[in-house]
């Protein structure tokens, strides 16, 4: 039995989902790399980035913001978020959040369960964590 595992940002695998994506995911933690039903990701959305409208069937959805600032839309209802702020989304409903800020926006991302969420991740392109990401997941 696993007791734990320990990450280093320098080891840690990012995606984007598609070409077209303007929002990327450093996987920390998922079933694949621990054997875990859900997924730890910090996902990073460029300026003007945004998450495709989606909602997950069983799963809830959390974020908590790391840096930057942008919009939340839960179905009709939608809300500014920024540094410090924690969201929770419940199954069944319709979702995006959307970077209004002047910088990047990161959230630390965690889907309980995984609902197929790493599988996606991981068959989409892989991409280098840049100066400024790391910059800011380190806190240099």
């Amino acid at each position: 039995m696993k007791s734990f595992r320990f990450n280093n940002l320098a080891d840690v695998k990012a995606f984007r989902i598609s070409a077209d994506s303007s929002n990327y995911f450093a996987i920390l933690f998922d079933k694949p790399s621990d054997g875990i039903e859900n997924i730890f990701v910090v996902e990073i959305f460029n300026v003007g980035g945004a998450t495709p409208p989606n909602e997950h069937a069983t799963a809830h959805e959390f974020f908590y913001v790391l840096h930057g600032e942008g919009v939340a839309r839960c179905n009709d209802d939608e809300l500014e978020i920024r540094k410090g702020d924690s969201l929770l989304l419940h199954p069944g409903n319709d979702h995006a959040i959307r970077n209004t800020g002047n910088s990047k926006l990161y959230t630390l991302t965690v889907m309980t369960p995984n609902e197929g969420f790493s599988e996606l991740i991981r068959r989409g392109d892989p991409v280098t964590l840049d100066a400024e990401d790391i910059r800011v997941l380190t806190g240099a």
